[in-house]
């Protein structure tokens, strides 16, 4: 596999200049998509949508990257694999690089930090400017907003991996190679998302049965009416990210989407989830990291083992594979050993996942309740309380992952078990620690806010896994839920082992290509290229 990210870092290079950025944009099976075979006229053109229909696929197929015949699975790996769903918490990498000192230990390997910034601005960002040009020529300015609130969803997890990003003036028709600050890149989110649920809500309005770019959309098949609700509880999740860095614009922006009449995403059929069909075939990618990658390069990780098993928690058969013992267990991060065997073996328990059933799930509608649930608990105006909101997240949950809405009513008013120790299964030493908390999970209304915060972001964080971006993004801002530290800090003091990796170092490509422009981004940030300086939200 290291042999594999080799020849993938060979070319990861992002062109400096953003016109060469654009350039990348259309790739060679997108340039025959796009050609006119049958001499359609413009009228036609807009009506089949074959100017922007091609590019609103490549923008979702690079929001989580997938093997698809472009992109392959170690793409998903080093943008992803080995750094969020490894720092969330949710993912422990078992593979034998570098004998472990590597992203997991926090020694930054370049070329595994450059795939999130290049799927952003080599991908989704070309293809968006390619729509709005034509939507702007054709007069669609529903297809324009379709496509933005994608662009706002893949970006917003760029810049909350680096911070601040080339962002708010792309497609302007100049050369701007300039970063701007991670607040003013999520002022701007707000303004598109606003634009975009208003455009909407207009079309939805004048054609209640119309669908939307059907035979390209992955994730509502035209749906409107879905993607509005997406906006929306997309935007309710930007607002909650900003709450400690801009508590009145967070609040503003989410109670404005709770108030929106096509209001949130609320059940299993309305979550944001690529769909397979006829149009789309596609494996999930930590499948196969899992189970076809040398001998497994994934598993559950320590931080699951400790609050799943205390929990006794039932989607653990869900999310993971039993050990030989029959129970459920994990592996810490940043360990050292030269002996990987009794990790990838059976004592380790692997991810429950079907290379072809398993969805890429970009939103969950448990998600939104526990999304919800702050804002109530923060008393702003989320149309109930932080109370039934919490317990719907459970519900809505348990039901997503195949459960019975019995089994987490059962589950929500256990007021006695809580996360418990880690023991290393495998044999070896050294790699024991204590529970990372005493949070229970029934609500109780006599505590105190950061207990009632911790538990609702501690049960919003067993509900989003595997979604690594969101999981680690959930823990910097609020600290919950307390995940165990790494073994083994390999950073050289850039970042703090108790408060743990903050982001990810900006790619080397940028230093080579537009030094200028990164230096700018670099300023921008409260301290150095590093992974533990904070973010402009990171503020608690």
């Amino acid at each position: 596999m290291i042999a594999d990210i080799k020849k993938l870092w060979s070319r990861l290079a992002l062109p400096g200049a953003m016109a060469m950025i654009i350039s990348m944009g259309c790739t060679r099976n997108f340039e025959e998509l796009n050609t006119n075979q049958h001499e359609a006229d413009e009228d036609m053109m807009a009506t089949d949508n074959l100017k922007t229909g091609a590019f609103f696929a490549q923008m979702q197929r690079n929001v989580v990257l997938f093997k698809d015949g472009t992109n392959l699975t170690s793409d998903y790996q080093v943008a992803q694999g080995l750094t969020s769903d490894v720092y969330s918490g949710y993912i422990a990498p078992t593979g034998t690089w570098y004998g472990g000192v590597h992203n997991g230990a926090y020694n930054f390997i370049t070329g595994w930090i450059e795939r999130t910034f290049t799927s952003g601005f080599a991908s989704v960002m070309p293809a968006w400017q390619a729509i709005k040009k034509t939507a702007d020529q054709q007069n669609l300015p529903e297809v324009a907003a379709l496509a933005t609130i994608v662009k706002v969803q893949a970006m917003h997890r760029v810049t909350d991996a680096y911070g601040p990003i080339p962002y708010n003036n792309y497609g302007s028709g100049t050369l701007q190679n300039t970063y701007n600050s991670q607040e003013d890149v999520y002022k701007k989110f707000f303004e598109e998302l606003d634009a975009a649920i208003d455009v909407l809500t207009l079309y939805v309005q004048g054609n209640p049965s119309a669908r939307l770019l059907q035979k390209y959309d992955y994730i509502y098949g035209g749906n409107v009416s879905n993607w509005i609700k997406f906006a929306n509880t997309l935007r309710l999740r930007l607002a909650m990210r900003i709450v400690y860095a801009n508590a009145v614009l967070a609040q503003t922006e989410a109670e404005k989407s709770v108030a929106h009449p096509f209001g949130l995403i609320s059940s299993l059929n309305e979550r944001a989830a690529l769909q397979r069909s006829v149009n789309l075939t596609y494996y999930h990618p930590l499948q196969e990291i899992a189970y076809s990658f040398n001998a497994g390069e994934a598993r559950m990780s320590a931080s699951m083992d400790a609050y799943m098993n205390g929990y006794a928690d039932p989607r653990r058969a869900a999310y993971f594979t039993k050990a030989d013992d029959g129970n459920y267990h994990g592996v810490r991060q940043g360990i050292l050993t030269t002996n990987w065997t009794p990790y990838t073996g059976t004592k380790i328990s692997n991810l429950n996942m079907n290379i072809s059933t398993t969805p890429i799930v970009w939103m969950t509608a448990a998600e939104s309740f526990f999304l919800r649930a702050e804002g109530a608990l923060r008393g702003w105006n989320m149309g109930g309380t932080a109370e039934s909101f919490y317990n719907q997240g459970v519900s809505v949950s348990f039901i997503e992952n195949g459960l019975q809405a019995s089994d987490a009513s059962a589950y929500a008013v256990n007021n006695t078990l809580t996360p418990i120790a880690f023991t290393d299964y495998s044999g070896q030493s050294g790699n024991n620690a204590t529970a990372p908390s005493s949070i229970t999970i029934a609500w109780n209304v006599a505590d105190n806010f950061e207990t009632s915060l911790e538990r609702i972001i501690t049960q919003k964080w067993i509900a989003l896994y595997p979604d690594g971006p969101e999981g680690w993004a959930e823990f910097r801002r609020t600290g919950y839920p307390k995940l165990l530290p790494v073994v083994s800090n390999s950073s050289n003091g850039t970042v703090n082992t108790s408060i743990q990796v903050r982001r990810i170092p900006y790619p080397q490509s940028e230093y080579n290509n537009n030094r200028a422009g990164v230096n700018t981004g670099i300023s921008l940030l409260s301290g150095a290229d590093g992974g533990g300086t904070k973010l402009w939200w990171d503020k608690k």
